[in-house]
C-alpha cells in the first residue's frame, strides 16, 4: 500500500513538474523564444523525469501513457485509476501555479490563454482531433517500445524526451499540442471560457491516440512484447524483462 501511495506521489508531482516546465515556458517565453524553445522545454523535462522518477512509477505523467500500457495488460485498472487521478491533480496544481504567477507575480502571458490548448485560429476542430490523435499516437508508440526493450535501456529517455519535442514542433502553433489530457486539462481549469469548451477535445482524442499506440506497439515489437508499465509485474525501469 505504501509503494502504491509512492508511486502516485510521484506520478502526481511529475506532471506537476511536466505542465508547469512544459507550459510554463510557453506562457513565459512563447513570443521570444518561439516554438523551439518550448518543444526544448517539454522534451528535456520529459527526459528528465524518466530518469528520475521512472524507476518508481514508470513516469507516465500523461493519462494516455497510463491508458495505452493499461491496455496492454501490465498495470491494473485500480492502478490506472490511481495514476490518473495522480496526473490530473498535478496538473490542476501546476494551471494555479502559472496562473498565480501571471495574477500576482507579474509575468506577462505571452500565449493570452495560460498556455492552454484550443482550435479555430490556425486549425478547425476536425483538424484539431486529427492532429491531436497523430502526434499521441508518435508519443506513446515511442514510450511503449523504447522502454520494452533490452538493448541499450539507458537510453530510452532520450527517444521519450525527442519524441514529445518533435510533437511540440508541430502542434504547438496549431492547438498548442497536448499530447496529454491532463496538461490540457490543468491550464484550462484557470483560464476558462472558450478553453474549457473545447478541453474534451484535447482529452478524448489523445486517450483515442494513446490506445491506437497499445494496438499497434505489438506488430513493432514482434514477439517482444514487455512493456514498462511502472511497478506492475517486474516492470520497474526501462528494458527489464520478465524473469530478469
Amino acid at each position: 500500500m505504501m509503494d502504491d501511495a509512492r508511486r502516485a506521489a510521484a506520478e502526481f508531482l511529475g506532471t506537476l513538474l511536466l505542465v508547469f516546465f512544459g507550459v510554463g515556458a510557453a506562457v513565459a517565453a512563447r513570443v521570444q523564444g518561439g516554438v523551439v524553445v518550448v518543444a526544448l522545454a517539454f522534451g528535456f523535462v520529459m527526459l528528465a523525469l524518466v530518469y528520475t522518477i521512472g524507476p518508481l512509477s514508470g513516469s507516465h505523467v500523461n493519462p494516455a501513457v497510463t491508458l495505452g500500457v493499461l491496455l496492454s495488460g501490465k498495470i491494473s485498472v485500480i492502478g490506472a485509476v490511481a495514476y490518473w487521478i495522480a496526473q490530473f491533480a498535478g496538473a490542476t496544481v501546476a494551471g494555479f501555479l502559472l496562473w498565480a504567477l501571471t495574477r500576482w507575480g507579474d509575468v506577462a502571458d505571452q500565449t493570452g490563454a495560460l498556455g492552454s490548448n484550443g482550435y479555430g485560429a490556425h486549425i478547425n476542430r476536425g483538424g484539431a482531433a486529427v492532429l491531436e490523435i497523430v502526434l499521441t499516437f508518435l508519443f506513446v508508440l515511442v514510450v511503449l517500445v523504447v522502454t520494452s526493450r533490452s538493448e541499450n535501456p539507458g537510453i530510452a529517455g532520450v527517444a521519450i524526451g525527442l519524441a514529445l519535442a518533435a510533437t511540440q514542433l508541430v502542434g504547438v502553433t496549431l492547438t498548442g499540442a497536448a499530447v496529454n489530457p491532463a496538461r490540457a486539462f490543468g491550464p484550462a481549469v484557470f483560464e476558462g471560457g472558450v478553453a474549457l469548451r473545447q478541453l474534451w477535445v484535447f482529452i478524448v482524442f489523445p486517450l483515442l491516440g494513446g490506445a491506437l499506440a497499445a494496438l499497434v506497439a505489438p506488430l513493432v515489437m514482434g514477439v517482444q512484447r514487455h512493456y514498462w508499465g511502472g511497478h506492475e509485474r517486474g516492470l520497474g525501469r526501462p528494458g527489464h524483462r520478465e524473469g530478469q
